[in-house]
């Protein structure tokens, strides 16, 4: 156990270390297929997962009544080595009880009844409003619903075992139902929560490290709420394709989308099996080719509790007070460099967290933060009066 956390340690400051020697911003000379090849082109030792049941078309899988009686904090070395350094996804074996997923997937089916009834359309960041089932905020709407079944739900103790292992103590859940119907088409390969949600303009400003290290502050899962054969599309998988520090920015390249259609491999899952991901391995939903499975799958992404600021403060009374200063400063002729620095020192930078039933990220990642519409109010030349209108739509579509 020591030598394997001695490995992790030392594998985090190799990250580290690439992410700087290489220079430190991620260049176009850094998107080498050659080099992407390297790093995914690998074997997955068995030998390397001692824990494990076995290894199926690169993935460790794992079954969660042999772990059972394991060592914790040696088998969480163990993961923490596989979603990191090896191939970046694990799988456990009846993760979750049939009888819990049963009644989880009754209460999904409500909710997303009750969503038809409204006339409400979810959207998601790749598929077209209405062409699927979604729920937002399904963890909290599954609690509010059932809050027995949420109970014995987020009970297993797979799900803490990884986030534990992962995150570290005091994670914070959220989860996203996803049905996709007979017919339904695949993603496009992609990376996840944080920057794999940025614009691909917007990427290349981020230092080199924040590339290596933003995977840490959070944990991709798929909780099987039916049987998934391959014809129903289960996720697409690259192992090994975390380890590309530049992958945030290669995967909207043409080479690499063409490279994963090539190399990428689905695992079949059966009820209450569940998958975990570092979130920059490259990935996505398969096309459900079959005529008769809604493939229903709980998506959890599990947040590091630690990315937040030291202080609560009221950006949006802040914006209302200092916007009055940045048109008088927009008039006097200062540049959009000065502009922008005290919009990003006043506002809210971020999208997350929303309400994304009414904040959908429809045809984009993520909606406009409270910068963007700062910036958007500020180059339209919009009065403090209209600029406020916008904030009140704003927080109306991002509050629960």
């Amino acid at each position: 156990m020591v030598l394997i956390e001695v490995h992790v340690t030392a594998r985090l400051m190799d990250m580290t270390r690439a992410a700087t020697t290489t220079g430190a911003w991620i260049e176009q000379s850094d998107h080498d297929l050659d080099a992407f090849h390297a790093e995914v082109a690998r074997d997955t030792d068995p030998a390397d997962y001692p824990t494990a049941t076995h290894v199926r078309q690169g993935v460790v899988v794992y079954s969660a009544a042999a772990v059972a009686g394991a060592d914790r904090r040696a088998l969480q070395a163990e993961l923490i080595r596989a979603l990191m350094d090896g191939p970046g996804v694990v799988a456990f074996e009846d993760a979750f009880s049939h009888d819990v997923v049963d009644a989880a997937s009754e209460a999904f089916t409500a909710i997303i009844d009750a969503q038809r009834a409204e006339g409400g359309v979810a959207g998601d960041h790749f598929g077209k409003a209405g062409a699927n089932d979604r729920i937002w905020n399904a963890a909290q709407k599954l609690a509010l619903h059932a809050p027995e079944v949420f109970a014995e739900y987020y009970a297993a103790d797979v799900l803490a075992l990884v986030c534990e292992a992962w995150l570290g103590p005091r994670y914070q859940v959220t989860s996203q139902v996803n049905v996709v119907n007979p017919g339904g088409g695949a993603q496009v390969p992609h990376r996840d929560f944080h920057l794999g949600f940025v614009d691909p303009d917007q990427l290349s400003a981020y230092p080199a490290h924040v590339h290596a290290l933003s995977p840490a502050l959070t944990l991709q899962g798929a909780v099987a709420h039916c049987d998934m054969p391959l014809e129903s599309g289960p996720t697409m998988l690259l192992p090994h394709s975390q380890r590309f520090t530049a992958g945030y920015v290669a995967f909207y390249r043409q080479e690499f989308i063409d490279y994963f259609a090539a190399h990428h491999v689905q695992l079949p899952l059966r009820k209450g099996d569940a998958v975990f991901f570092n979130p920059a391995l490259m990935h996505g939903a398969g096309a459900n080719t079959s005529t008769d499975i809604r493939r229903m799958a709980n998506l959890l992404q599990i947040s590091s509790p630690f990315g937040r600021a030291m202080e609560a403060m009221d950006r949006t009374a802040m914006v209302r007070a200092v916007y009055p200063s940045l048109l008088a400063m927009k008039a006097a002729g200062r540049s959009e460099r000065d502009l922008r620095n005290v919009v990003n020192a006043t506002a809210e930078g971020y999208a997350f967290p929303t309400n994304l039933d009414r904040d959908q990220p429809i045809g984009s990642l993520a909606p406009p933060s409270q910068v963007d519409t700062v910036l958007a109010a500020l180059a339209d030349g919009l009065t403090p009066q209209a600029l406020d209108l916008a904030l009140v739509d704003q927080i109306g579509r991002r509050i629960t």
